[in-house]
């Protein structure tokens, strides 16, 4: 029911003419005044839409103000049409402004002598809880309305009385008695009882609270054994231990008693839901002995869906901190030892048990294990694991129900977990899966692809000799007829480009694309281009995107793809590059440029205002820059072949002390300086990028970062071997062997990074100083060998899968956008900064806004008015706020000094910090303008001055102002 009122207030108004705010309320006010009833029902049911697309208080204040109108005057279902919209709109409720006036109008209904009407009311209180925690006339309602006589009242003031007590430490502690007293009182009903007791979970504002409230729940779970009162009274007690925190060991210890001792199945099944919540909120207060009672318990228990969830709750502790303290030596008799390791003998029964997800369970288990503890006894867990997931991955790919697909993701999973813990045993997983591939359902094979592409981008674990049977699979499936072919056509060629670690043969493209032409849609072509890009087979991606060009409806969509195209075919003319070639490498290059020229202008003939393509505009424009500096940077190498130093180069700078002097003329006109500076430049603007990039990936996020180091490792040979031989330090740019590579491209680039720096290094060791033949050699070569590996576009280039916004609203505001706000410069101008935080369908899939940062500046556009000298700290404004939002709102204010007179422009920019306390500049910047007038006052006596004294005199006293 809640989710089709939900649905059906989100529907209302679909269609509805986009307006402006005020006229948007406007337009529902008159339904609201309608004699109709369905035109006024209809109205209120569209204020939900309306908060969502003008989040701000002021209208937010106005509409509620409206709707406690309604609510006063109205009829029941009216009220009961409010309550709906308001419990939909809980997070914009402390933007009310007035909101004791609101809670007036709401609360006047509560002495009416419809009980209806009343029960409304209080859950009408109850929903606006988070702002009226201490208002003593609510609580005073909601106790008086707990003796009602009327059920639907007394239902009404338990959701109210449990709103409260969650937000009010008073209430709580004021109805704790109240509630303690109905629950023990003979009088009351054992359904109401069963409603009451779950109020008790939000007794955790103080210790003595949470203590008295868990007395009484261990009363009632001893004075009242019925199944239902144990399960209620059972869950409540886990809630308030989970909040309270200080007593979750106890409620572990009381849970495993139920579930060892108690005979009935349902308060067994409780036992477990509550155990598994508590292992994933609090894992740490798990001992050695509560895991031994859990799986004693299930090694013992007869009942398959009880195993289950037992081992689901071990499953979760595994992969903890709880199972290195399991399998931590402690000290104790050796039987206590040899007991310790029930975890593993139950997972390795469940291994091979007939029931798919306890077998699951146990795999993942073993898989944790082997992840987590590093134990010499516990290697051969490892073989354990792997034919544990070898069995379930044979049983799960010839089933395609939903259990079975279900099972298989978690089997894949582990796998992928296994390898990249232990990657010894990559090449027993990968030849499963393959063998597996052949007789797989179509729904467990793309699952299966995907777990092989994820192994294979981690580990070069797909040799070439495996291709046969892909591409043999890959013309298989091309001449099926199942209705998951294009998806599988998709995540198989995807397989097949990780595994082809150089360029695609032509063979492999003639296959791909002739499968495309007989079987699939441009959309499935456009997604394996896609890949095709992702994974450096920039040729294939190319002929792909010239094939899609005029298949598509839209201009821009057609200028996306001829843009795609380009960059393709920039990308495939570095890759016939040569080491000791470059007169062939700037022609590449060149080449390589004109392509991307024309990519970029078909880029931003793509871009709308709706997507205006700045993350890819500002990585390609980079990109070109990247290149061009390359270019640059060969050329000067090779001009120094043409013009070498003198013979007495290194003569007259060891005399003159100027060691750049060993370059010649070239160092004279600087050029070597110059272009580490272009690339410090470029990986300052390379770090801009990433910082703008909020919502990208972390793949893609570490692809820019690998431009940038790339950038910094050029500027740093330059400063090594040419400029600065001896000051050039290689412990900050030595990079540690054992970080752990997520692609093959981060793999190549940094085995190139890796060999510069070696070469850099040596050349700087034994060749002191470094003759200018050996330094641009090993320059040239070191931007050959970047340029070689072929460039990755990550999927944050094609797809945004988090979005984040930010929407900026200043006060005061000017009507029109160019008009100046007035204020005299005597006075200090007040700035309210309010903001809301828009998300897209998958908010913080990546990462979470912590806080907001607001940065306000000020600068002097025109002055008006006599040219005093006034002191520098008057004349700019500069400060920064730093403001958590709450319900993806906030707000701050500014004090700004504006002294001479003139127009002013102030800026406000906004920037967020994530939970790792990273800053990241998303933007919006707002401005307007503020025009500084002289105050009345010190214009009357100017002029008086001006009318009275001489002009000598005038001058005199400015000079004497001047001195301040």
């Amino acid at each position: 029911m809640a989710a089709s009122a939900k649905s059906f207030l989100a529907d209302a108004g679909y269609g509805e003419q986009e307006l402006d705010a005020n006229s948007a309320l406007m337009e529902l006010d008159k339904g609201l005044r309608s004699g109709k009833l369905g035109e006024q029902c209809e109205a209120v049911v569209r204020f939900p839409r309306l908060f969502q697309k003008y989040p701000f208080p002021i209208l937010i204040n106005s509409a509620f103000l409206k709707l406690a109108d309604v609510f006063r005057v109205g009829n029941n279902f009216l009220r009961l049409c409010v309550l709906k919209v308001t419990q939909q709109s809980e997070k914009h409720l402390e933007k009310i402004l007035n909101v004791d006036e609101f809670v007036k109008r709401v609360f006047s209904v509560i002495h009416s002598n419809d009980p209806v009407a009343r029960a409304i009311t209080l859950r009408m209180l109850g929903s606006m809880a988070s702002i009226i925690p201490e208002r003593k006339n609510a609580h005073h309602s909601i106790r008086q309305s707990l003796d009602s006589h009327d059920n639907v009242e007394v239902e009404a003031a338990i959701f109210a009385a449990a709103n409260f007590s969650a937000q009010s430490k008073d209430f709580a502690a004021g109805i704790c008695n109240k509630i303690s007293e109905m629950i023990q009182g003979l009088a009351t009903p054992v359904d109401l009882k069963l409603k009451l007791i779950p109020i008790l979970q939000h007794m955790h504002h103080d210790a003595s609270l949470a203590s008295s409230s868990r007395q009484l729940l261990q009363q009632l779970v001893t004075s009242y054994p019925s199944t239902k009162m144990v399960i209620v009274t059972l869950h409540t007690f886990t809630l308030l231990a989970a909040s309270s925190l200080v007593d979750i060991p106890k409620q572990i210890q009381l849970l495993l008693q139920y579930l060892k001792n108690d005979p009935r199945k349902a308060v067994k099944r409780l036992a477990i839901q509550d155990l598994k919540l508590l292992a994933n909120k609090t894992p740490h207060t798990w001992s050695r002995e509560n895991i031994q009672a859990l799986c004693e318990s299930a090694l013992h228990t007869p009942y398959d869906s009880l195993k289950l969830g037992m081992l689901s709750v071990l499953s979760a502790l595994s992969g903890t901190i709880a199972i290195k303290q399991y399998f931590s030596s402690a000290p104790g008799t050796a039987a206590t030892t040899a007991r310790s390791f029930d975890l593993v003998k139950l997972a390795q029964e469940c291994c091979y048990h007939n029931n798919r997800g306890i077998a699951a369970n146990g795999v993942r288990i073993l898989t944790n294990i082997s992840a987590s503890c590093q134990e010499k006894d516990l290697l051969p867990l490892e073989q354990d694991a792997v034919f544990g997931l070898e069995a379930l991955l044979v049983l799960c790919s010839q089933d395609d129900s939903p259990g079975a697909q279900a099972t298989l993701k978690i089997t894949l999973t582990c796998m992928v977990k296994l390898v990249k813990c232990r990657p010894h045993l990559s090449q027993s997983v990968v030849e499963s899966l393959l063998t597996q591939l052949q007789s797989a359902q179509d729904a467990a094979r793309i699952l299966m692809c995907h777990c092989l592409a994820a192994i294979a981008m981690q580990l070069p674990v797909l040799a070439d000799g495996m291709l046969g049977d892909l591409m043999d699979l890959y013309k298989l499936i091309g001449r099926s007829t199942t209705d998951k072919k294009q998806e599988l056509l998709v995540s198989l060629a995807t397989v097949i480009f990780v595994s082809s670690q150089k360029a695609l043969s032509s063979e492999i493209k003639t296959v791909i694309k002739q499968q495309l032409e007989n079987a699939s849609n441009g959309w499935t072509a456009y997604r394996i281009a896609r890949q095709a890009s992702r994974m450096g087979n920039h040729d294939m991606a190319r002929e792909l995107y010239q094939s899609l060009l005029t298949q598509v409806a839209s201009e821009h969509f057609y200028f996306w793809l001829n843009s795609l195209k380009e960059f393709s075919h920039a990308e495939q003319c570095l890759t016939g590059l040569q080491e000791d070639n470059y007169s062939s490498a700037l022609s590449c290059i060149a080449e390589a440029l004109k392509s991307y020229h024309k990519g970029i202008a078909s880029l931003t003939a793509a871009s709308t205002p709706l997507n205006p393509l700045s993350f890819q505009c500002g990585f390609v424009k980079l990109r070109i820059d990247l290149l061009q500096a390359f270019s640059q940077l060969i050329c000067t190498c090779n001009s120094l072949k043409t013009s070498p130093p003198p013979a007495i180069a290194t003569t007259i700078a060891m005399a003159s002390g100027n060691d750049l002097q060993r370059c010649g003329r070239i160092s004279n006109q600087a050029c070597m300086k110059h272009s580490m500076e272009e690339f410090q430049n470029l990986a300052t603007r390379y770090g801009d990028l990433y910082q703008s990039s909020f919502d990208a990936d972390s793949a893609t996020l570490r692809n820019v970062e690998l431009q940038q180091q790339s950038c910094l490792l050029i500027s740093h040979a330059i400063e090594a071997l040419i400029l600065d031989p001896e000051s050039a330090s290689f412990q900050e740019y030595s990079s540690n062997g054992t970080a752990h590579v997520d692609s093959e491209y981060e793999r190549r680039m940094m085995s190139v990074f890796n060999h510069v720096l070696e070469e850099v290094e040596s050349l700087n060791r034994k060749y002191a100083p470094v003759s200018y033949l050996a330094s641009n050699t090993c320059l040239c070569n070191a931007v050959i060998a970047l340029l070689k590996v072929p460039l990755s576009f990550q999927r944050y280039f094609f797809q945004k899968l988090q979005s984040t916004s930010i929407k900026l609203a200043l006060s005061p505001s000017p009507r029109n956008p160019a008009e100046p706000i007035a204020v005299q410069n005597n006075q200090q101008l007040a700035l309210k900064v309010e903001g809301v935080v828009q998300h897209g369908s998958k908010p913080g899939l990546f990462r979470k806004i912590q806080s907001v940062c607001l940065n306000v500046s000020s600068v002097l556009q025109s002055k008006s008015g006599q040219d005093y000298k006034i002191p520098i700290d008057n004349m700019t404004n500069e400060m920064e706020q730093r403001v958590e939002p709450h319900n993806d709102y906030f707000s701050t204010q500014f004090l700004l000094n504006f002294m001479i007179l003139g127009t002013h422009n102030i800026t406000v920019e906004s920037s967020v910090i994530d939970s790792n306390g990273i800053v990241w500049k998303t933007g919006p910047k707002t401005t307007i303008f503020v025009k500084s007038l002289e105050d009345p006052y010190s214009q009357q006596v100017r002029l008086q001055q001006q009318q009275g004294q001489p002009p000598s005199q005038q001058q005199q006293q400015r000079t004497a102002y001047s001195r301040f």
